[in-house]
C-alpha cells in the first residue's frame, strides 16, 4: 500500500512555455492515452495542458488557426495543483477534490526537491485513497473509531523500549448489568461516552488510546504523570455516568438483575477502574509480563467500591521491605 502521494506519481512529457500548440498536437496524438502535458522551466512545473480543454479550445471555429502556430502560453493552466513528492495521499486527495469543478479532473502534478517528478490522475488518486481508507478501518474499533488490538500490539513494543512509560487500563466495572437491563444500544451509547472521556485525558498528556473491545481501554504515555489523569477521568465519569440511568435506579444505586446462580441480584451502578503499570520499579522483558502485572492491579482495583485507580507503587514498598 502507497501512502505518499510521489510513490504512486507517473512521467508524463514536459514543454517549454515557448512550444507550439502545434507540437502539442502531436504529442497527444502520438499518446492516445495521454491526458496531459506539463509545462516547465528550469526543471520547475510552471502550467499544465489536459488534453479535453486543450482540444475543447483548439476545435472551436477559428481555434485551429488562431493558436496551432502559436506558443502554448495561450492556452496553458498557470494553476495547476502542484505538491511535494512526500505529500499524503489522503491529503492530496482532499486538495484536488476541493478544486473547481471546471478542473477536478485536470493532473495533479508532483515535484521533488523542486524539480518536475511526475503527475497522478485523479483515477489513480481515488483508487489509492479507497485502499488507504480500508486499510486504516481494519486497525479500527468500529463502535469508538479508535485504534483496535494490531496497533495497540504495536505500542505495547514501543513502550518496552522507552526509558519512561505508564500504561492505562481501563474498564467498566457492572457493565454487562447495564447491558441486560437498559439493552445493547444504550450499553453502546455507554461505551463510546467513556470512550469521550478517554480521549480528553490522552491528548493532555500527549497519549495513545487504543479501544481492547467490549468495554476494555488502553492508554500508554512516555512518563509517569498519570495521577491526575486517573482523577479526572473518575471524575467525569461519575458525574455522565448520571445520564444513563432512570432516577430510581440513581435513588436505589443499583439494579436488580439476574446473576450468575440465576437468581436476582442487586447488582451496583457502573463504575471505572483504572489500573496502571509503569516501569518505575520494574523492568517488564516481554507484552506477556506487562499483562501479567496490569491482570493483577485490575484484581485489586476491582475490590474497591465506586470508581477507583490503582498503580504499582506497592512495589516499591516491597522493595523497602526486603
Amino acid at each position: 500500500m502507497f501512502l505518499q502521494i510521489g510513490e504512486i506519481a507517473e512521467q508524463i512529457p514536459e514543454i517549454s512555455p515557448q512550444h507550439k500548440c502545434e507540437y502539442v498536437d502531436q504529442i497527444f496524438k502520438s499518446n492516445p492515452r495521454l491526458q496531459g502535458v506539463s509545462v516547465t522551466e528550469n526543471g520547475k512545473a510552471v502550467a499544465l495542458i489536459m488534453r479535453i480543454r486543450f482540444y475543447q479550445q483548439i476545435g472551436t471555429l477559428y481555434g485551429y488557426t488562431l493558436y496551432m502556430g502559436r506558443a502554448v502560453e495561450l492556452v496553458m493552466d498557470r494553476n495547476p495543483l502542484v505538491v511535494d513528492y512526500k505529500t499524503r495521499i489522503t491529503e492530496v486527495s482532499r486538495l484536488a477534490m476541493d478544486r473547481s469543478e471546471e478542473n477536478l479532473y485536470d493532473y495533479v502534478l508532483v515535484t521533488h526537491e523542486g524539480r518536475l517528478f511526475g503527475a497522478v490522475s485523479v483515477r489513480d488518486l481515488l483508487l489509492n485513497f479507497a485502499e488507504i481508507q480500508a486499510v486504516a478501518a481494519s486497525f479500527l474499533n468500529p463502535l469508538t473509531g479508535l485504534p483496535g488490538n494490531l496497533s495497540i500490539n504495536e505500542w505495547m513494543v514501543k513502550a518496552l523500549l522507552q526509558d519512561q512509560f505508564s500504561v492505562l487500563y481501563i474498564d467498566l466495572d457492572h457493565f454487562k448489568a447495564y447491558n441486560d437491563t437498559y439493552g445493547f444500544k444504550e450499553g453502546d451509547r455507554l461505551i463510546q461516552a467513556a470512550a469521550e472521556i478517554l480521549k480528553h485525558c490522552a491528548l493532555q498528556l500527549e497519549g495513545f488510546l487504543g479501544h481492547i473491545g467490549g468495554d476494555d481501554f488502553i492508554i500508554f504515555i512516555n512518563d509517569y504523570q498519570f495521577e491526575d489523569c486517573c482523577r479526572a477521568i473518575i471524575r467525569e465519569f461519575e458525574q455522565v455516568i448520571k445520564e444513563f440511568y432512570h432516577p430510581g435506579h440513581l435513588a436505589q444505586q443499583y439494579v436488580l438483575t439476574e446473576g450468575r446462580s440465576g437468581g436476582m441480584e442487586k447488582i451496583p451502578l457502573v463504575s471505572i477502574s483504572v489500573a496502571v503499570v509503569t516501569n518505575r520499579f520494574r523492568q517488564f522483558a516481554s507484552i506477556e509480563a506487562l499483562s501479567e502485572e496490569a491482570a493483577r492491579l485490575k484484581k485489586r482495583c476491582k475490590k474497591i467500591k465506586g470508581s477507583s485507580y490503582v498503580d504499582d507503587s506497592d512495589l516499591a514498598m516491597s522493595k523497602v521491605s526486603r
